[in-house]
């Protein structure tokens, strides 16, 4: 499948973009190569959560609810078709970059359509949600912006949605999934809604991620727009500093704007993922991203003026050198013309006289302050 070439999250250094190990087990909590965007180790975010055996390559996570109470957490990946055996329990698995080895592994117990797996493997998938026989196909996006250099990152998750499990993969540590089991542990009382409630604290945490980075975009341009007044000039800067939101804004746009279609999506009474209860919770995600929608298509505009303003400014700055370039030559230009007048060597009105010397300067004087003068009422000077 084909779909916006978005750029992948990296770490903040360049040590940080090593690939980490793919054995299953805790990571050694020094290896500071496996960070989150908030610099947070997976091996201690959260801990408990990781399981203690898995068949696949990658890092595996796992929780078991029961009759809506957090039931255990960590638990080796073989045991959840146990688990899945009593009617009463919802599986949530975590998997940190799977490759189609890991997700074949898993596609057989919980029936997962093959193109499905295909697009959690498949990078730069656009936002969307995917309808199949036994399951949901969710691809989305996690997001965090470089205030410094103005750059915005990315992070592709996926996410298979049955009956009574939710499925999520991570193709890197740009998702902060310790936010996202903080939401779960804070709101014990919506566990009773299975996997609706897992969605929720996922998506609520995906679309608060962007929210965010909308707003730190909004302040970048402000600041932008204070440099553009500036009393020193910045056009250079100006000018790179807004191609560089302008094009983090765009793929933001990417990102941002299919959601508002995924969210409206899983509401459908049909799908049976949101009940009556959940409606109200997944309206406000809903709000959340036409908000986030809406100003980012404003702050678009918005640094699309400040890109045509800084092109006036600059236009209007060399209107005002060129009229004082052109008044100083003006002036310039009286005693050029009266020395070269003289300099003819041919007699004129006090020829050889020092008197003639006295007048010539007397003149030039005159003639080059009334000239000042004026050009200083017309504001050239």
């Amino acid at each position: 499948m084909t779909g916006y070439r978005l750029e992948p999250a990296t770490a903040a250094s360049p040590s940080d973009a090593r690939p980490g190990p793919r054995d299953g087990a805790e990571l050694p909590a020094g290896d500071a190569s496996q960070t989150t965007f908030h610099g947070e180790n997976p091996a201690m975010v959260p801990a408990a959560t990781i399981a203690s055996s898995t068949p696949t390559k990658c890092q595996a996570r796992t929780r078991l609810y029961r009759d809506g109470v957090l039931a255990l957490e960590g638990f080796p990946v073989d045991d959840i078709s146990d688990h899945l055996c009593d009617e009463t329990s919802v599986i949530w698995l975590d998997l940190r970059d799977p490759d189609r080895e890991d997700l074949a592994v898993l596609s057989a117990e919980f029936g997962l359509h093959p193109l499905a797996v295909e697009d959690a493997v498949h990078e730069h998938e656009r936002p969307k949600l995917d309808r199949y026989k036994s399951h949901l196909f969710l691809a989305a996006y996690a997001v965090q912006l470089d205030t410094s250099t103005g750059q915005l990152k990315t992070s592709e998750l996926a996410a298979f949605i049955t009956k009574r499990a939710l499925i999520t993969v991570r193709k890197d540590d740009g998702l902060d999934i310790s936010s996202v089991v903080d939401y779960w542990d804070a709101s014990p009382d919506l566990a009773k809604f299975g996997v609706g409630y897992l969605l929720h604290g996922l998506l609520d945490n995906v679309v608060d991620g962007h929210f965010a980075v909308v707003q730190s975009l909004d302040d970048a341009i402000e600041d932008l727009e204070d440099r553009l007044f500036s009393e020193t000039p910045q056009d250079r800067d100006v000018q790179r500093r807004s191609f560089e939101l302008r094009k983090s804004l765009v793929l933001l746009r990417r990102v941002v704007l299919p959601m508002r279609e995924v969210v409206n999506s899983l509401m459908r009474r049909d799908l049976q993922i949101v009940n009556e209860a959940l409606h109200p919770y997944y309206q406000d995600v809903y709000d959340h991203v036409l908000r986030a929608t809406e100003w980012t298509e404003s702050l678009r505009d918005l640094v699309a003026t400040i890109l045509e303003t800084n092109l006036t400014i600059q236009s209007n700055r060399m209107n005002v050198i060129s009229k004082k370039v052109t008044s100083w030559a003006a002036i310039i230009a009286v005693p050029t013309f009266v020395t070269g007048f003289y300099g003819m060597n041919v007699p004129y009105p006090g020829f050889g006289q020092e008197w003639g010397v006295f007048v010539a300067i007397i003149f030039m004087i005159a003639i080059a302050a009334i000239l000042y003068v004026v050009f200083r009422r017309k504001d050239w000077l």
